[in-house]
Order: C-alpha cells, then sequence, then structure tokens
C-alpha cells in the first residue's frame, strides 16, 4: 500500500485570467499508482473557474470542498458549497457543469473521476465534443457534426 504524502503529489499548476495567480491540481493517484480513478486536490484562486462547462458521457465526476466556498454551476443553476459539502456528476447526465471561486479567498476540493477506457465529453457552451481513448496517445476534438475542431481550451483562461 502506497502512503503519498502532500509533498509526493504530483503538482500541475495551471495559468489564469489574473497576473501573478495560478490554480492547480495536486494529483493523488499517479503516485499511488492507480489507474481506474482519478483523484486530486484542485486549488482555485479567487475569480478562477475549473475548467469550460462540460459533461461526461462514460465517467462519473464527485466534488469534495475541503477549505473555502466554491460555487457549482450545472446547466443554468448555482449552488455555493462550503467545507464537507459534495456535488456528484453522474455519466451520461447531460448537464454541463464546472467550479467557480467567486470568494476572495483559495478554495480547495477533492476531484474524484473514474477512468472509463473511452469517453466523450461535451462542451455544449462551445459546440465541441473531445473523444477520449485511453488506448491512443492522442484525444479527438469535434464538433457536434463530426467535423475535425481545435480545443476551446487554446483560447480559454480560468
Amino acid at each position: 500500500m502506497p502512503i503519498i504524502r502532500a509533498s509526493q503529489r504530483l503538482v500541475e499548476t495551471i495559468e489564469t485570467s489574473s497576473p501573478g495567480l495560478l490554480n492547480r491540481e495536486e494529483w493523488i493517484s499517479e503516485p499511488g499508482g492507480l489507474s481506474q480513478f482519478g483523484a486530486f486536490i484542485h486549488v482555485l484562486m479567487p475569480g478562477t473557474r475549473s475548467s469550460i462547462k462540460h459533461w461526461h458521457q462514460s465517467e462519473d465526476e464527485l466534488v469534495y470542498v475541503l477549505d473555502g466556498e466554491v460555487t457549482v454551476v450545472e446547466g443554468e443553476n448555482e449552488s455555493v458549497l462550503a467545507p464537507g459539502d459534495a456535488a456528484t456528476f453522474p455519466q451520461g447526465d447531460a448537464v454541463g457543469h464546472y467550479l467557480w471561486n467567486k470568494s476572495q479567498s483559495p478554495v480547495h476540493c477533492m476531484i474524484v473521476g473514474t477512468r472509463a477506457p473511452t469517453d466523450r465529453i461535451t462542451y455544449p457552451d462551445h459546440d465541441r465534443i473531445l473523444h477520449r481513448d485511453r488506448s491512443q496517445p492522442e484525444d479527438l476534438w469535434t464538433d457536434s457534426s463530426g467535423r475535425a475542431s481545435d480545443s476551446p481550451y487554446k483560447e480559454w483562461v480560468p
């Protein structure tokens, strides 16, 4: 049983639209050798979002708030979560979602998601679909009609 100390997390930083503010993903699942689900601590700086609105065809997601206050946007609805609160996004539920830190302090959330061999991730506000096949080295982006497209993240800054 691997023990993963905080210092052993794989840390990815994500530039934000605010100079000097970096969101962070502190991955726990990779150092632990897990392959069936991903788990990380997402640190969202004030005023930033976790992603573009999206939903997964084949993967479940869970968000658990550790510290701070975060707004979950799901479709047109917004819900504020505090420490100890959770949100779940079942596979195939065709309602896009993301996290938004509207507060003045960083927010820490644990994110856990299954890793299906293949998944189709829909970005409803951008007419994009990400086709993920974990046996392939690259993901494939299309629009909703199936034409090859660029990632909407190329122009998006949290």
